[in-house]
């Protein structure tokens, strides 16, 4: 496996995020300062530094996990594709769409996928399942964020 590997694949689930991003704007602008939000809300701020920094977590672990395991990773880089579909759908329904509710659900398949992920890569790295806990702890807090945004905002 080339070296690039360590470059392409956190760019590649940055531009799924850049992308999911771009694409609910609006929904970010306009939607989203409407509703009521928790107490425990971080600040805008917070948001995009710890999903450039769980992009880049992502797409390390795989890079791990392909260098480790070759061919045989091929369920394990499924499993990455499918978890970062889920993030991608999950703006859309939640910032793109202004749905809570049907996000939440989004997030529960995404949650799942992210333990799925890490169970996945633990078989042909530790450290690349590792990185991937913060990622879940993070979406463990956002699933926490949505729900209490859905239940503020009935």
């Amino acid at each position: 496996m080339k070296k690039w590997t360590y470059l392409w694949l956190p760019l590649l689930a940055l531009a799924v995020g850049f992308l999911a991003s771009s694409l609910t704007r609006q929904g970010m602008e306009t939607i989203y300062p409407t509703w009521v939000k928790p107490a425990l809300t971080p600040p805008e701020i917070v948001f995009p530094i710890v999903w450039t920094i769980l992009y880049i977590l992502m797409g390390l672990g795989l890079a791990m996990v392909l260098r480790q395991g070759g061919a045989s990773a091929k369920p394990a880089t499924i499993v990455w594709g499918v978890q970062l579909a889920l993030n991608f759908v999950w703006t859309l329904v939640f910032f793109g769409a202004g749905k809570p509710l049907a996000a939440f659900f989004v997030l529960l398949l995404l949650w799942l996928a992210i333990l799925v992920m890490i169970r996945s890569f633990r078989q042909f790295s530790t450290l690349a399942a590792v990185l991937q806990v913060p990622y879940l702890l993070w979406v463990t807090f956002a699933g926490y964020l949505n729900l209490a945004i859905f239940y503020l905002n009935r």
